[in-house]
């Protein structure tokens, strides 16, 4: 991060709120980088208050996980003592409800325990306008500054599914797969799509696939990452069904991973059925079948 967002979070590690002062004189808080009226950069940080009034606000009946906080509380936009513009926080009113809280209360932050440098550092904010104290000692940190944060981000996508992969899916919660073609002599592609990709053809055709292929590629995944499922090493590969003329992308196991080659029979195991939903990870992986390897000229065209 640039100097002055360092300055602020190296304060909020302090237990301290600085903003910055723009050209026209108001106080950002939290500070931007380049002043809006002029796009210069800004430097001249100011302290304010951990205090301050609610300008508008919002109630989050059922807290999500990740937010501030696991019980009902409000979002308010909130200007601080000292400050021009509006900071956004969780407000905790405890047990009285959203009657306990509007537009024009006073509130304080709520510091966490345990501050790293970071919006979170500031737990929520509080009703009632007596700052909590800060011990002397807390202000003072021989730590290097703060210049580098790490943000958590969830994405949840809401797809809706097309004719095609409404009936690949229902199948799949049937424990079938089905792929689809654009007649007798076309591709069959799995998951089927809406269309050749070769042709343009639209789709008339679904087939049903048997639970065994064969691996054309694969990829052994050493390295950890956060939010990894399965611990390394383990095997990501595309394996051709049977009847299919595209691979599709999942896990190989049963089997040490170096053991994994191209060409190796493969066949599906299914989680239980009553773990079984609308998703291709009805099936846990594919693991070896026993069978000779493919020859190789088979599926050479399905790389």
């Amino acid at each position: 991060m640039g100097p002055t967002l360092s300055r602020f979070f190296t304060a909020l590690r302090a237990r301290r709120i600085v903003g910055v002062r723009g050209s026209d004189g108001r106080v950002h808080v939290p500070p931007v980088e380049y002043d809006p009226v002029t796009y210069e950069p800004l430097s001249e940080m100011v302290p304010v208050s951990s205090v301050g009034t609610v300008a508008s606000w919002t109630w989050q009946p059922e807290p999500l996980a990740g937010q501030p906080l696991d019980r009902p509380f409000a979002w308010a936009l909130i200007k601080l003592d000292g400050a021009d513009t509006l900071l956004m926080h969780a407000v905790d009113v405890g047990t009285a409800g959203p009657s306990a809280i509007h537009t024009g209360a006073r509130v304080h932050a709520h510091w966490a325990d345990q501050p790293v440098g970071a919006i979170t550092d500031i737990a929520c904010f509080a009703l009632g306008e007596t700052a909590e104290p800060v011990a002397a000692h807390k202000t003072e940190d021989a730590r290097d500054p703060v210049t580098m944060i790490v943000t958590p981000i969830q994405l949840e996508i809401q797809h809706t599914a097309s004719h095609e992969e409404s009936a690949y899916l229902r199948a799949i919660a049937q424990g079938k797969l089905v792929g689809a073609r654009t007649g007798k002599t076309g591709k069959v592609y799995f998951p089927p799509h809406g269309a050749d990709p070769a042709t343009g053809k639209p789709t008339s055709e679904f087939v049903e696939l048997p639970d065994k292929g064969t691996v054309t590629t694969f990829a052994i995944v050493n390295i950890p990452f956060l939010g990894q499922r399965i611990k390394p090493p383990y095997v990501a590969a595309y394996v051709l069904l049977d009847g299919a003329d595209i691979p599709f992308l999942h896990l190989v196991s049963d089997v040490d991973a170096h053991q994994v080659r191209m060409g190796m029979r493969v066949e599906a195991v299914w989680k239980p059925r009553e773990r079984w939903g609308l998703g291709i990870d009805n099936i846990e992986y594919f693991r070896p079948t026993g069978e000779p390897d493919a020859d190789y000229d088979t599926y050479k065209h399905h790389l």
